[in-house]
């Protein structure tokens, strides 16, 4: 088992961490309905009643954190899983999030005339842009399709990019941003999109089910969740069920599984000096980890 020190505790269910440069760390609460921050000395405050179910977090050009909010879950007594979504819900959507006062604004609630379903995760690209993922919403016999998107923070342009796609979670950019990874979730695969202009990606063709070139996939009870990209490339993949971060070159090999104390990570950034530390949500307890990282993460644009 990996060193992993418990810096939080008593959280609902985490995702979505944020490492600010006064060393505390924002996080999402979906379970809580709420971003809290979690001071250097362990502290938890709530950020933010954001409502909904808050789930991936970052910081936009403007210094503001922008969320992805999936609308809500149900969750019952004995199981940290939602069960479907929260009785209340009625979709997705972006979110604009105040870091001093934590009023948050809703940018997006549709695409067009199609409405967000599970807004789940987002990465910034130089031009101030941002990619976003939707997980797509599970009900008991049915589910919403998910899909890849891009937006401008201002709340000006939102275009979809590929849809459907199964169940795309995590995203992330490579060092020179021409790739966008995802990781979809219940195919267990890390997927990747070739970008030619800014919101603008290749579709590899057929047989490919969605556009994309299939850089890895586990086998067994794996399921991919959210990810961070080093910056030597790799890509880092919190891994449900087996309870590891997958790291993953560009090139599809394995490079190692890290064993974490939760069998159901969910995300991981990385902060701290040279960012190499590793702050990673262990949602099946409800805690914040962190660890020591043999490699630094790559610098996020405006973190």
């Amino acid at each position: 088992m990996s060193d992993v020190r418990i810096l939080a505790d008593g959280l609902g269910f985490p995702e979505g961490p944020v490492a600010m440069a006064d060393g505390s760390v924002v996080l999402t609460d979906i379970r809580g309905s709420r971003v809290v921050r979690v001071a250097a000395d362990g502290r938890v405050a709530t950020l933010s009643a954001a409502g909904g179910g808050p789930n991936g977090l970052a910081v936009g050009p403007d210094g503001a954190l922008y969320c992805c909010n999936n609308g809500g879950g149900l969750y019952r007594p004995g199981n940290f899983m939602s069960v479907g979504p929260a009785p209340d819900y009625a979709g997705g959507s972006i979110q604009r999030i105040d870091p001093k006062t934590g009023t948050a604004t809703v940018l997006y609630t549709h695409c067009g005339e199609h409405k967000l379903s599970a807004p789940n995760d987002l990465v910034f690209d130089k031009q101030g842009g941002f990619y976003f993922t939707d997980l797509g919403k599970r009900y008991a016999r049915q589910r919403d399709h998910g899909g890849i998107y891009y937006a401008m923070p201002d709340g000006s342009k939102l275009v979809e990019l590929v849809y459907p796609v199964l169940s795309p979670n995590g995203c992330g950019l490579s060092p020179d941003e021409k790739t966008l990874y995802v990781a979809d979730t219940e195919s267990c695969r890390l997927l990747a999109y070739t970008i030619e202009a800014p919101g603008v990606v290749r579709k590899e063709p057929f047989p490919s089910p969605n556009g994309a070139r299939i850089v890895a996939a586990l086998g067994g009870v794996a399921r991919f969740d959210s990810l961070a990209v080093l910056a030597n490339g790799n890509i880092c993949v919190a891994t449900l069920g087996t309870g590891h971060i997958t790291v993953i070159a560009p090139d599809g090999a394995i490079v190692r599984q890290v064993k974490v104390p939760d069998s159901f990570p969910t995300n991981i950034c990385f902060g701290g000096p040279g960012l190499r530390t590793a702050y990673i949500t262990l949602s099946e307890h409800g805690q914040l980890g962190a660890m020591d990282w043999p490699e630094p993460g790559l610098k996020l644009n405006y973190a």
